[in-house]
């Protein structure tokens, strides 16, 4: 039970029982749900570290160090997340961003200069974070923003909105895997596909698999246990009768996935190049196909 009286020891106390539920970052995540609940940044911490804490305050510090403890991810928490530089709202409707999608907007930027004017699908986007990242990036992109879960693409539609792109990305309500696009129309598809195996899954965290929609991780096609590439096979052949001749294929997967990946799309007559892609731990993590031209 925290019973702080001040700022420092509120924070120190939210460490101890964070430390003591053995999540991850028990100082970071101390650090920040307090600065979130006094409507201050994390710096004013220390600035403000003998200020009184208001029993109502404390009160909710206690909610969010317990919601903590029982493994909620910190953006839940919060209500947010940071992706490529740009603050999104996300909710339990949605996966938190991870950092290591960013380097799918690197990607597309090392392809296609800032003014370039093209037609762009993110296929299970989620919070909406790439395609919303694309066309803030892109002021002449256009782009459409599919998602199964009706709940994901309320909060991307929010987080579009949010950042003023609303009118340049469409939100769909529709499988990837359907004929949203006319065929050769578009200059480029990314997609960060559900590509847990079910292996896998059994054994990610308490963060991730009691708070995160296991949907949006792992495959739900076919019968007997996913292998995780499920999507990859249905999107090879699909984004290839969608890109038009020299368009572009971004995808994220799994570290383990990228032989398989690029098999799968090598099989691809219309694909020229592909091209298996490493994340800054070295790992494989994303794929570069284009269509020929």
């Amino acid at each position: 039970m925290i019973q702080a009286t001040t700022v420092r020891d509120c924070v120190a106390q939210a460490r101890a029982r964070l430390e003591q539920a053995g999540v991850d970052s028990p100082a970071l995540s101390a650090e920040i749900l307090t600065a979130h609940v006094l409507g201050m940044r994390r710096l004013d911490i220390l600035v403000h570290a003998d200020k009184a804490v208001a029993a109502p305050d404390l009160a909710r510090i206690q909610e969010c160090v317990e919601r903590r403890a029982a493994g909620e991810p910190v953006a839940y928490l919060l209500g947010e997340k940071e992706f490529f530089g740009y603050d999104f709202y996300v909710d339990r409707f949605t996966l938190v961003p991870r950092p290591e999608t960013e380097l799918l907007i690197e990607a597309v930027q090392s392809i296609f200069p800032r003014d370039a004017a093209f037609q762009f699908a993110d296929l299970g986007t989620g919070s909406g974070c790439i395609a919303v990242t694309l066309a803030l990036e892109f002021p002449g992109a256009q782009g459409c923003a599919l998602d199964l879960s009706e709940g994901a693409l309320a909060v991307a539609q929010k987080n579009a909105e949010r950042h003023g792109v609303a009118s340049r990305v469409e939100m769909r309500h529709a499988d990837f895997g359907s004929d949203f696009a006319p065929e050769a129309s578009l200059d480029l598809i990314v997609s960060n596909p559900p590509y847990v195996s079910e292996d896998e899954y059994a054994e990610v965290s308490v963060e991730v698999a009691d708070f995160e929609p296991k949907t949006a991780l792992v495959p739900a096609e076919g019968e007997g246990r996913s292998d995780g590439l499920e999507c990859v096979r249905r999107l090879a052949p699909h984004v290839a009768r969608l890109l038009r001749p020299g368009g572009w294929f971004l995808m994220e997967y799994g570290w383990k996935q990228g032989p398989a990946v690029a098999e799968i799309l090598g099989a691809v007559s219309e694909f020229q190049t592909v091209k298996i892609c490493k994340d800054l731990a070295g790992l494989d993590r994303y794929v570069v196909a284009q269509k020929r031209v």
